[in-house]
């Protein structure tokens, strides 16, 4: 059938079931949007304040559901407004189809109204990025698009068409999409072997979860591989939910603000066996001396990962489901009575802490996730607050936690909290943010009231940017340059100025009537939570350092 190219891209999306689009049109992408009109009974728009409020929103759509997110905006800055959040997904294989439109194509190259090189601008922050300037080419164009973003290890897709390919026919045929096959191609025997080998030879195995076992939906295998080996089990922040975290075996998060469990016990360990994590400097510390007395064995699809970062023992090469699929079927029940009881008395003598006299972070996501049941979606900002939120609430399964972590994108989680409401509407969904973070995207909250989404954006207000306050008290003798926010911004009354209901809580006795009332909030509501300027993330290691090293307020 002939249709116009921007025809070609509405049934392009539903070719990939593709049921919500976040957005924000302009003149370029007009055809688009005038035949996305055409067809708003079948695919959703959200119209949110900023693109890159659509970029983020359309990521946290993708972490909540596993499918692919899709957000739209036209040329020159609209589409450079997306860049953060095309980044964010990167960083943490987000599988993302951002769609910009770009001026005619004789007008490319002349700097022209609105003009900007786009996909040149994205090539370092996706997987691929493309312009279509023929019309002829935009259906195959898409369709590959889509393909490469949840394909292998996910990531964003670009793909940028000339105003006059949106307006031009061509012929346009139907076709299924491509099934994404698991990639097994590299996944080797004698890999197989080895590390099976060095298991069974293992006295003080450690297993380290990364995002890639939740991406690859292999949460169950690796559990199945904790209980056969008996081996404690800890997390990265991409990994939380990866293996449940109110487990025996589960000791918390690793790196410069895990447990000292989890730092000491990967140091003690003797194998440290990870899967789908790639050794971020987070984790690491100083990554001369990480896991120094044990054997490595990473699992990854990826195999620029390996021996990138960290040096490793032996590898397994390929989808991390498929892999410990293999490893299972090939291990026997093992114990290690001596090392569970020691790993075991490393969480008794080192259990995570918080004053417990004053309001604080740690004890208000406590209660929440008391009130929860640990069920809600919970996506944050960055900072003390995303710290706080992967230390004190409990993830059990899965795409519950979503957060920026190798960005470290401040402002994603209100987009991110939006998407994923989007995707997962029956699921509670709590923004968790800082009043630093908050400030940087408020203007999502009128999209969540304007497009009648419920959600509840939990703000840890401590006038202050905190993470980068905690620092300057510890590292730079107490010179806070810049990082002071009294300025009386008042968050309640900027709710209701959106149409949305706010709440504060200054005391204690505040935090569990005012969560169960924002919980039950059938509108978006913020709860601005007044906490003290000098609150701290612990335990910390600091930069460069060994994770053994991590010290807790009272070793000061």
């Amino acid at each position: 059938m002939q249709l116009t190219g921007s025809e070609i891209v509405i049934e392009c999306l539903k070719e990939q079931e593709v049921d919500t689009v976040f957005g924000y049109p302009g003149g370029a992408i007009l055809n688009i949007y005038d035949a996305l009109y055409q067809h708003k009974d079948e695919i959703r728009h959200v119209l949110t304040s900023h693109e890159q409020g659509a970029s983020h929103a359309a990521d946290g759509y993708a972490r909540a559901t596993g499918k692919v997110g899709v957000c739209m905006a036209t040329s020159g800055p609209g589409a450079t407004n997306l860049v953060t959040g095309i980044a964010t997904a990167y960083m943490d294989s987000v599988p993302l189809v951002a769609i910009t439109a770009n001026v005619g194509k004789a007008l490319l190259g002349k700097d022209s109204f609105q003009e900007v090189d786009i996909a040149g601008i994205v090539m370092p922050v996706t997987k691929h990025s493309y312009i279509v300037k023929n019309v002829d080419e935009l259906a195959d164009t898409l369709r590959k698009a889509f393909t490469i973003a949840k394909s292998d290890r996910p990531g964003p897709v670009l793909v940028d068409i000339t105003k006059d390919a949106t307006g031009a026919i061509a012929e346009y045929t139907p076709k299924k999409p491509v099934e994404i096959a698991r990639a097994v191609e590299y996944i080797r025997e004698a890999d197989i072997d080895r590390a099976v080998e060095m298991i069974q030879e293992a006295k003080r195995p450690f297993i380290f979860a990364g995002g890639g076992v939740t991406i690859s939906g292999a949460q169950e295998e690796l559990k199945q591989l904790a209980y056969t080996i008996q081996a404690p089990v800890c997390d990265s922040l991409m990994g939380k939910g990866a293996f449940p975290g109110t487990d025996e075996l589960y000791t918390g998060m690793l790196g410069m603000h895990g447990t000292k469990s989890s730092n000491l016990g990967v140091t003690d360990s003797d194998l440290l066996i990870v899967a789908g994590s790639r050794f971020s400097d987070r984790v690491t510390g100083n990554a001369q001396n990480f896991a120094r007395n044990a054997k490595i064995l990473q699992l990854d699809i990826d195999p620029a990962e390996i021996n990138k970062n960290v040096l490793v023992d032996a590898s397994i090469v390929g989808d991390v489901r498929e892999s410990l699929r293999k490893l299972n079927e090939r291990l026997q029940p093992q114990e290690h009575p001596e090392w569970i009881r020691h790993v075991k008395a490393l969480k008794e003598k080192y259990p995570l802490r918080y004053d417990s006299s004053q309001l604080t972070g740690p004890y208000i996501i406590e209660k929440l996730y008391e009130l929860t049941g640990g069920d809600a979606i919970i996506t944050t900002d960055v900072g003390q607050h995303q710290m706080w939120a992967a230390q004190f609430y409990k993830y059990e399964r899965p795409r519950m936690f979503l957060s920026s972590g190798g960005l470290g994108t401040m402002g994603y989680g209100l987009g991110a909290a939006i998407g994923a409401k989007m995707g997962m509407p029956d699921k509670t969904v709590v923004n968790i943010a800082g009043d630093g973070c908050f400030r940087m995207n408020m203007n999502e909250l009128a999209t969540a009231v304007r497009c009648d989404i419920p959600l509840v954006e939990l703000v840890l207000n401590n006038h202050v940017l905190g993470m980068v306050r905690q620092w300057q008290t510890l590292f730079y003798k107490q010179r806070y340059s810049h990082t002071i926010l009294q300025d009386g911004v008042d968050f309640v009354k900027v709710a209701e100025a959106m149409g949305a209901d706010g709440i504060r809580i200054t005391s204690k006795e505040e935090v569990v009537p005012a969560l169960e009332k924002a919980l039950k909030n059938p509108r978006p509501i913020v709860v601005d939570c007044q906490i003290d300027s000098d609150q701290k993330v612990f335990p910390m290691v600091p930069a460069g350092a060994n994770i053994e090293d991590a010290f807790e307020e009272e070793d000061l």
